[in-house]
């Protein structure tokens, strides 16, 4: 077997290389993307607020991100796993030639499933929040707010769009990690049994 198939950064052979490469490369964009949209997301309107008689009473108000717990985590989460997948990305770029096995292919992948769920979970609490604030909650008496700030409403639409696209591509990354794993396990039990095997 020729040696650059063994010796690639994250293991496995280069068309798994270029695979998870690519893969790394359109997650980072994606979360990126939701990060820096949500992250300058903001919206000034300035909206009746109260009549008295016949003089409308009027008021300047903001919406912005930052007023949402949900949507700082988005951010931050979003960010996080941007930063995960560049530096990996770095990582196989840079570090080609590295051998990469055992515990360096476990903590690889162990990585990329925790982004998983870290993009995953911050994208799902923002959705809940996204729908609350387009359709509002009748019992709770939380009105709507999307048909008042709807440039907030279709940047917030991007973001989430951008970070369930990140979600469903941090998972294939998880899976190729996982099988590049299961790879290098599969070649090292065969070559320990050959060993064994061998006088």
């Amino acid at each position: 077997m020729p040696r650059e198939k063994v010796l690639l950064a994250g293991g496995g052979t280069t068309k798994s290389w270029k695979l998870l490469l690519g893969l790394r490369i359109l997650a980072f964009t994606a979360t990126l993307a939701a990060a820096i949209v949500m992250g300058l997301n903001k919206e000034t309107k300035t909206l009746v607020v109260a009549t008295i008689g016949t003089v409308p009473i009027k008021a300047t108000l903001t919406a912005k991100f930052q007023d949402t717990p949900a949507f700082v985590f988005f951010v931050i989460a979003n960010a996080m796993v941007s930063f995960h997948n560049l530096l990996m990305i770095a990582l196989q770029i840079f570090n080609r030639k590295l051998e990469y096995k055992g515990f360096r292919l476990l903590s690889v992948a162990i990585l990329d499933m925790l982004n998983a769920a870290l993009v995953s979970a911050a994208a799902n609490a923002a959705v809940f929040i996204a729908e609350l604030g387009k359709n509002g909650n009748k019992h709770a008496k939380w009105n709507k707010v999307c048909d008042r700030f709807t440039v907030y409403c279709d940047h917030g639409r991007g973001a989430l769009i951008a970070a369930f696209s990140g979600v469903i591509l941090m998972l294939l990354v998880s899976a190729v990690s996982i099988s590049r794993l299961s790879i290098y396990s599969n070649k090292s039990s065969t070559s320990t049994a050959a060993a064994v095997a061998s006088p």
